[in-house]
């Protein structure tokens, strides 16, 4: 009898168990679902707003047949990602992409680019019309080869005037090819001059190390760091630009990051501490994930949550300039990873900051693949779909991290179209008000232009992605050790 009863409980428990088993992660979608049933898995996971999408709830669906039901519902991948993101307000930085090598590359500074870069703003106030205007031209660009500048201006592009409705169609379309019609601006007037540069979009590289120069005045040794991108594969050639000015001994240093839309939270911390020096091991930033990621951290390692001062990349020596004090150029499309620096620094020296207020991106993404980890390894290979949903929130030392509305500058000067100075001069305003703040010397505070145009929207804000802070992978082995 008593043979029999165990028998029993061992069925039943036998029976329950490979029930229990049965769930969203072992159980495959049928290969016409495989998109969704990734997008779902992935954003039910990561997601820094789960608990807010109740689509999105562990428990909302018993089993994977209930889950394939929903996700039947939604054909198209893009519109089911759509429905399952909290409002637009609040998340205004999650994506995805049907080809995940195209994104691969942007988040490295690789894009079809013909090499210049350019702000897009209203030609007046309530108006449909925008204007462009370069801002820099990309080294080694097939705009590098063109008669074309920082400073010009473009109203036309192919002999259709600008506007908010067709400028993505015009500038960002299928076509490689597109000529910019110049204009000339005069007292509140463009005016077309005639003149027309042709150019040709192709598969382009940006060095985002623009420019990085000592300037001597006032008894100072200034360096000055135009810095474009946080592209990992970029750091050794950050390293050895700082290693230049190290070896020149400033004794200030200006980083220009107005035009640095961000990427990732790994070079962001090397750069931090390329400034620093003296904050090794010492908290840069801290990481807050969604509630069951942050509990898992904080029970089994509490210190993935947080990235620290290095000054090692790999076994390689940080080279550090030892500032106290630094100053940072800004504009509004400065963003993510670039917001991370100048609040991360905070608690440590320092920051005046000098120009627009920033994006206000306060928050991290990753890139998750189809497959059993979300990581590159063993991807579905039945498509080439991936998302760089937001899944962290980010704070500094001292927890400060509520930015949503940018970062105001110590210094207001905004960046127009009336006095786009040579970057680098120390006649261009923005790096001369920073000049005239370390030297004291009041000729080199310029002040912002009278005339100046509501930005709405940069070339590389809309070419790369999204304003990016991400982590170079997701977290390996996470979702294992959490089942």
């Amino acid at each position: 009898m008593k043979s029999k009863i165990h028998f029993i409980i061992v069925l039943l428990l036998t029976v329950f168990t490979f029930q229990s088993c049965q769930d969203q992660d072992d159980v495959a979608a049928p290969a016409n679902l495989d998109i969704q049933d990734f997008i779902w898995k992935g954003l039910n996971f990561y997601y820094l707003w789960q608990a807010d999408v109740p689509n999105l709830s562990d428990d909302r669906f018993a089993n994977q047949q209930e889950l394939n039901a929903f996700l039947a519902g939604y054909p198209v991948p893009e519109n089911l990602f759509d429905a399952l993101r909290v409002d637009k307000t609040i998340d205004r930085f999650s994506w995805m992409v049907s080809d995940y090598l195209e994104l691969e590359g942007a988040l490295q500074g690789t894009s079809k680019n013909n090499g210049v870069e350019f702000g897009l703003s209203y030609k007046s106030p309530g108006s449909t019309e925008i204007i462009g205007w370069v801002r820099y031209i990309i080294p080694n660009s097939d705009a590098a080869t063109k008669n074309i500048k920082r400073g010009d201006i473009f109203t036309e592009v192919d002999g259709t005037a600008l506007t908010i409705s067709n400028y993505k169609t015009l500038l960002f379309g299928s076509n490689s090819d597109y000529v910019l019609n110049l204009a000339d601006y005069n007292n509140g007037i463009f005016t077309p001059n005639g003149k027309s540069i042709a150019l040709t979009k192709t598969v382009l590289d940006e060095n985002p190390i623009l420019i990085n120069t000592v300037i001597n005045s006032g008894g100072h040794k200034i360096g000055y760091l135009l810095y474009n991108g946080f592209y990992s594969n970029y750091d050794s050639q950050l390293n050895d630009a700082f290693g230049i000015l190290k070896s020149q001994g400033i004794t200030d240093l200006v980083l220009d990051l107005r035009y640095n839309s961000g990427g990732s939270v790994l070079t962001a911390t090397r750069l931090a501490s390329m400034i620093t020096g003296s904050f090794t091991d010492q908290i840069f930033a801290k990481q807050q994930w969604n509630a069951k990621i942050q509990a898992y951290y904080e029970a089994h390692n509490a210190d993935t949550l947080k990235n620290f001062f290095t000054d090692k990349m790999g076994t390689t020596s940080i080279n550090s300039v030892g500032m106290t004090k630094i100053y940072i150029l800004t504009s509004k499309s400065t963003a993510s990873a670039s917001e991370l620096v100048i609040n991360g620094l905070k608690p440590y020296m320092d920051v005046v900051q000098i120009g627009d207020t920033t994006v206000g991106k306060n928050v991290g993404s990753v890139t998750l693949y189809d497959s059993p980890t979300f990581g590159k390894e063993n991807r579905n290979p039945n498509h080439r779909y991936a998302m760089q949903p937001i899944v962290l929130k980010i704070v500094n030392a001292d927890d400060f991290g509520d930015y949503f509305t940018g970062l105001v500058p110590t210094v207001e000067l905004k960046e127009s179209l009336s006095n786009l100075d040579v970057l680098g001069s120390t006649t261009e305003p923005l790096l001369s008000n920073a000049i005239g703040q370390i030297t004291g010397v009041s000729r080199m505070m310029k002040q912002s232009p009278a005339k100046e145009f509501e930005l709405f929207k940069d070339s590389k804000s809309i070419t790369r992605p999204q304003n990016q802070m991400y982590l170079d992978k997701a977290p390996e082995g996470l979702r294992k050790a959490m089942e």
